[in-house]
């Protein structure tokens, strides 16, 4: 997704004078092009990213619009409070840029892990949370960004193509089943795993969500969770903030009731061991043989 985000933002910042794009000293053999383009407009923060927030902040105040890009776990963790004070609760348009969301780094570990970071700030004044399930997404959720001209935050991660051509919104309908028994709703790029673990199953409803908080409900979304009643969210992202605590609020205050709901989520590390991205998909069980497994047991209920 990093590449497809690159497009875009050649064209965002070739189009609009007043926009700056900042990067913690990372970027390369991506960012090149929008260097090219934005020549002054483009500022290489160094490793100083509380800093760099900061900066982007003063800019945004003078009437810039801010691009600040950086892997998600340093874009998030160490700049919460200047995120918070500087851009949030003056509703600045700062768009902060992560890269590698979920396990995306893989080997390195904890410190390169962002699996919390919807959940720290979704609950900030002001932001809205974007986290593209396929390629063609980034495009959409800048146009969105930009339009909105608000906090953002931009989540990307290891995406593909999408099975078919769709109209994209905040909640997509990827698979649409003549006789669906279960609502799955996926956030982010492990969608790929749900669509290889469903390949020979046509009772499945499959949607993703690319906006937290989400305003509503799309009208599908709530006809497939009224029909089927069994509910699955997957997600690379601990349970608490995640999507999963999102559909719940939603469904509480729609007291819509009597639902099995089965949340696949990150959880960690539980073997105290780091690996792939592969190795903790499947630790958290969201590999596909495990999102199998949970899908036969929900399907016996």
């Amino acid at each position: 997704m990093r590449n497809e985000f690159s497009k875009k933002a050649e064209e965002i910042i070739s189009s609009n004078t007043k926009s700056v794009f900042i990067t913690g000293d990372l970027g390369y053999n991506a960012l090149e092009s929008i260097q090219t383009i934005a020549k002054e407009r483009f500022i290489n923060a160094g490793v100083a990213e509380q800093n760099m927030v900061g900066v982007a902040a003063g800019l945004a105040y003078k009437g810039y619009e801010t691009f600040v890009y950086s892997i998600a776990p340093f874009a998030v963790y160490r700049c919460f409070e200047q995120i918070k004070i500087d851009v949030c609760i003056h509703n600045l348009p700062v768009y902060i840029v992560g890269n590698g969301g979920g396990y995306g780094y893989g080997i390195m570990g904890a410190t390169h892990h962002a699996i919390e970071d919807i959940g720290c700030l979704s609950t900030l004044p002001n932001i809205t949370c974007w986290v593209p399930a396929f390629k063609e997404d980034v495009a959409y959720c800048l146009i969105q960004i930009t339009a909105e001209k608000k906090p953002a935050y931009l989540r990307l991660g290891l995406g593909k193509a999408y099975p078919e051509q769709i109209e994209i919104s905040p909640i997509n309908q990827i698979i649409k089943a003549k006789i669906p028994k279960i609502t799955i709703i996926a956030l982010g790029p492990v969608v790929h795993n749900v669509l290889e673990a469903i390949t020979e199953n046509d009772n499945v409803n499959l949607f993703t969500v690319l906006r937290i908080p989400m305003i509503k409900f799309s009208e599908a979304l709530e006809k497939s969770i009224s029909e089927t009643k069994k509910i699955m969210v997957v997600e690379e992202h601990v349970e608490r903030g995640g999507l999963g605590e999102h559909i719940l609020s939603f469904l509480a205050k729609k007291t819509i009731t009597k639902l099995e709901f089965v949340s696949l989520h990150a959880k960690g590390y539980p073997s105290k061991l780091y690996g792939s991205q592969n190795f903790h998909q499947k630790e958290s069980g969201l590999d596909v043989e495990n999102i199998k497994k949970e899908l036969n047991k929900l399907f016996a209920l």
